[in-house]
């Protein structure tokens, strides 16, 4: 008697979601990382001002909060392989190279501006610093390996650059042309 194949229910595997950064109003493509990193830093600053000759009773200088600066956070070795397909890893790279390259049109001559999500929005951020490294090659000179490392800062999500309208209302600026 043969041996009957018995269906038993496969576990489902929960989709690996990757990282991404989305160019925003076209601006740029779309950015998907082929692994996800390991970790990623962010960092943010205070800035205080002090003036030298504003001295309190301990003889230090007296220090007035003047604001923050955006989160800027750091995709450290994103790798892109190619070795299975044994077309160029550059094809991946001229994407990336776009966020600090000037993208034109209608929001002038500056790069683009992303959105960074893995899963959820973390940010509307610019690229500030692109290092890539070509690591592997085809015996004909193709790269088919490359370590990314790439620098963001946040901008505000309600006050883009290049287009976008301001979340200022302008009230002020229509009052003052009144007075000239």
């Amino acid at each position: 008697m043969p041996a009957q194949s018995v269906n038993t229910p496969q576990k489902l595997q929960p989709q690996l979601e990757k990282a991404k950064l989305k160019g925003c109003n076209g601006e740029a493509p779309d950015i998907e990382l082929m692994f996800n990193p390991s970790e990623i830093s962010f960092s943010r600053s205070n800035n205080w001002q002090c003036n030298e000759g504003n001295r309190g009773t301990t003889l230090l200088p007296k220090v007035n909060f003047s604001g923050v600066q955006p989160y800027s956070f750091d995709l450290k070795q994103i790798i892109y392989d190619t070795y299975e397909t044994k077309e160029s890893v550059m094809k991946y790279i001229d994407i990336i190279k776009k966020g600090v390259e000037a993208c034109g049109g209608n929001s002038g001559t500056r790069p683009p501006v992303y959105q960074f999500t893995w899963k959820e929005e973390y940010f509307y951020c610019v690229m500030t610093n692109l290092t890539y490294t070509l690591t592997m090659f085809m015996s004909d000179g193709t790269p088919v390996r490359a370590v990314v490392d790439i620098s963001l800062q946040e901008v505000d999500k309600n006050n883009l650059p290049g287009g976008v309208e301001s979340a200022s209302k302008g009230g002020d600026r229509q009052a003052d042309s009144r007075l000239g």
